[in-house]
This record gives C-alpha cells, sequence and structure tokens, in this order.
C-alpha cells in the first residue's frame, strides 16, 4: 500500500493530467481552478509565469482551463524555476502581457512535450465491446469501449497500480497503472475493481468489471499518457 504522502504526490500527478482530485482542499504547491479565473491570473496570484504553470502541468491549451481543476503552481522539486513571475503592462491592465505570455507558453509546451514513439509500448485491448468513442486529443483523451455490465476488464501492459479509487470528478471508479517512467494507463466507470494501489499487474490480468461509474452508460473509458500528455491508444492497440 502507498503510503499518504506517495497518494498525495500520485494524486496531484494526476490531477495535472486527469483531472481534479473531487473538492478535497489541496496541498502546499497546488491551486484549484475557481470560476472567473485565467491561466494568467493563477500565474500572477502565485508569483509565476503562465509558461511554468503550462509545463509543470503539461498543458495542451493553456486557453482552457476548468473549475475544479488542481494545477501546480510551485516547482516539482528539484526542477528550477525557470521564468518569473509575467509583469504587467504599463497602462495598468496586463492584457497584453497576458497575450504575449500565453502565446509563449502555448509555443513552449509544443516544444517541451516529446512526442511518444508508436512502437514503444505494445498493449492489448482492456475489454471487449465495440468502441463508441475514439481519441480526437480536445474532447475525448481515450476511447471509450462500451458492453454489458460486469464485462472483464484487463491490464493492458503489465505494471504497478498507482490509483485505485474513486476521488477523480468525472472517472467514477478508476485504476491507473504505471508501466514505465514515461507510460501510463488509465481504465475508468469501473463497476468494481480487484486490485489495490502498489499491486504489481501482469498484462491480461483481469484488474476491474466494466461499469457505469460517474457515467450515464456502462462503458471502459481508456486512456494512453505518455510523459504525462494524452496520446492515441489505438497506435499501440493490435488491430480488431
Amino acid at each position: 500500500m502507498l503510503t499518504t504522502k506517495i497518494r498525495q504526490l500520485v494524486c496531484g500527478a494526476m490531477v495535472a493530467a486527469l483531472a481534479a482530485c473531487g473538492s478535497a482542499p489541496v496541498g502546499p504547491g497546488f491551486y484549484r481552478v475557481e470560476r472567473g479565473d485565467t491561466l494568467y491570473k493563477v500565474a500572477r496570484s502565485n508569483r509565476t509565469s503562465v509558461q511554468n504553470i503550462v509545463r509543470w502541468n503539461n498543458l495542451s491549451n493553456p486557453d482552457s482551463i476548468e473549475v475544479g481543476q488542481v494545477l501546480r503552481v510551485a516547482p516539482p522539486p528539484g526542477t528550477a524555476t525557470a521564468s518569473t513571475a509575467p509583469a504587467r503592462s504599463s497602462n495598468g491592465s496586463g492584457s497584453a502581457s497576458a497575450a504575449a505570455a500565453t502565446a509563449s507558453s502555448s509555443r513552449g509546451a509544443a516544444a517541451d512535450t516529446p512526442s511518444a514513439p508508436p512502437s514503444s509500448i505494445s498493449l492489448i485491448w482492456p475489454a471487449t465491446g465495440n468502441v463508441v468513442r475514439n481519441f480526437d486529443g480536445n474532447n475525448s483523451k481515450g476511447i471509450d469501449i462500451a458492453n454489458a455490465a460486469g464485462t472483464p476488464v484487463f491490464a493492458a501492459a503489465g505494471g504497478t497500480v498507482v490509483y485505485a479509487s474513486n476521488g477523480l470528478r468525472g472517472y467514477g471508479n478508476l485504476l491507473i497503472i504505471k508501466h514505465n517512467a514515461d507510460y501510463l494507463t488509465a481504465y475508468a466507470h469501473n463497476r468494481t475493481l480487484l486490485v489495490k494501489e502498489g499491486e504489481t499487474v501482469q498484462q491480461g490480468q483481469k484488474i476491474a468489471e466494466m461499469g457505469d461509474s460517474d457515467n450515464d452508460r456502462v462503458m471502459l473509458h481508456f486512456e494512453l499518457r505518455y510523459a504525462g500528455r494524452s496520446i492515441d491508444p489505438a497506435r499501440s492497440l493490435p488491430p480488431r
């Protein structure tokens, strides 16, 4: 079982990659987005820059943050702060600085986020059923596989379970498996979780049962993450 401190760190990493950790208080170095916030406002309030927040949270679109989303606003341990808080414009509005910072951070995020080699991880299909939604990188961060409640869910690759709970809003009963330093897979909306945090699983091992937790239909939402960024799982799955 992971220690409480490790669990908090894992949850912090996942909110940057997946969503906010419910409504629980956030720890030092993190900030929960409130209504009316912009990335520039969050950066200014926390005396850092938009570029830093984009990089620390692997944000693909700095113009799109959601109420309740948890953002890292302080450097991860062992990471130097690359840039200082953005300066306000001479007219006091800060809008010119915000626009410039946003444009710069978009370019920086694209440059800093590595592309995943398509053959660097080999997955198996995590469940049988019909693919009812494909990855698009924006509205869909993974693929949705529909089938009957209780359909077995399998580990797409071997690794260690780093999250097994229902604390991430919009994902229901969720499992996250860390495969190596770069890759994670996530399995959402399960009816039942069959493995625990800290447990080592083998490729093809039954880890859950399909359900509709925090969702309006029975299905498995399956994500593949490389260096914290969503990539298309279909590129690493065998043909069906």
